[in-house]
């Protein structure tokens, strides 16, 4: 989303927080910064846009709606280690009406050596609760629920209806820079395990992110999630902590038809002691409108 085309930044910017770390070492870190660097240099090629580009962050949810008669379809894909798996989401954001509350879905597809197949499907209702896109404060909870669709057995889902919250809120702390914060809790009462047992588990998340707005169409970013996930196993449940930072770009093109596109390339780490994987992170973004 863009503040020119909206009158004012979802698993990024889409809705579903139940990010599987799952991290390539595909693309080297250094080759990115080369990129970013690059770009940094160039006579600027994008479209010469007079707000910042909005809701279409990549781990961190931006805390903007969609506005009336603008619809933003989004993909996200991860590739895995060795390149023989990959995660990828499609979520779909929908205006109820106007600003004020936001429908939307989300669905993930994981491929692995044993197979490809769907993930649990999420549906998201938003409400703007403080703000709008060119405000400096804006606050907008959320509510999800993912259906059982995934093969738990398979190690794609939970195996039962979960809930989830998130909290994102979103600061200009300066002309240029953006941050923003979320908090979150995933609730799964009949939560099962690949051989069948049963328990509820529940999960958090904490996040923040920083986003500078190098040009208009143009900014450079860095994503920070904290995630503790609880899952059930053949005695009970277990408990894992995950620290993953992303940084990364995006840029925003203008074309005919009021079609904005948003591209974004993230490089995702795992700064815990117990792991050393990465990850390359690839966003899409398409936004039109569907009413005149």
């Amino acid at each position: 989303m863009n503040g020119e085309k909206r009158t004012g930044p979802e698993y990024g910017s889409g809705p579903a927080l139940r990010f599987t770390p799952c991290f390539p070492t595909l693309f080297p870190s250094r080759a990115l910064l080369r990129i970013v660097g690059c770009l940094l240099l160039l006579p600027s090629p994008f479209s010469p846009l007079s707000a910042q580009i909005q809701d279409n962050s990549f781990l961190i949810e931006e805390a903007y709606n969609q506005e009336r008669g603008v619809v933003q379809h989004i993909s996200n894909f991860v590739r895995p280690p060795g390149g023989d798996s990959w995660a990828y989401t499609f979520t779909q954001e929908w205006p109820l009406g106007g600003i004020r509350h936001q429908l939307s879905y989300t669905l993930p597809v994981q491929h692995d050596p044993a197979g490809t197949g769907l993930g649990d499907i999420g549906v998201n209702y938003r409400y703007q609760l403080i703000g709008n896109p060119a405000a400096s404060v804006v606050f907008a909870p959320r509510l999800s629920f993912f259906l059982p669709t995934g093969n738990h057995e398979a190690g794609r889902g939970t195996g039962g209806l979960s809930l989830q919250t998130n909290l994102p809120l979103t600061l200009m702390v300066l002309p240029q820079v953006v941050t923003h914060w979320n908090a979150g809790l995933t609730l799964t009462p009949t939560a099962r395990s690949e051989t069948g047992n049963e328990a509820t588990a529940a999960s958090f998340n904490l996040g923040t992110s920083a986003i500078w707005l190098v040009r208009p169409s143009f900014n450079v970013m860095v994503e920070a999630l904290w995630l503790s996930v609880e899952s059930v196993g053949t005695a009970g449940t277990t408990r894992s902590n995950v620290m993953l930072l992303n940084p990364g770009f995006r840029a925003a093109f203008d074309v005919a038809g009021d079609l904005q596109i948003v591209p974004g390339l993230g490089y995702t780490f795992n700064v815990g002691s117990s792991s050393d994987e990465e990850a390359l992170f690839v966003y899409l973004s398409l936004e039109h409108p569907f009413t005149r």
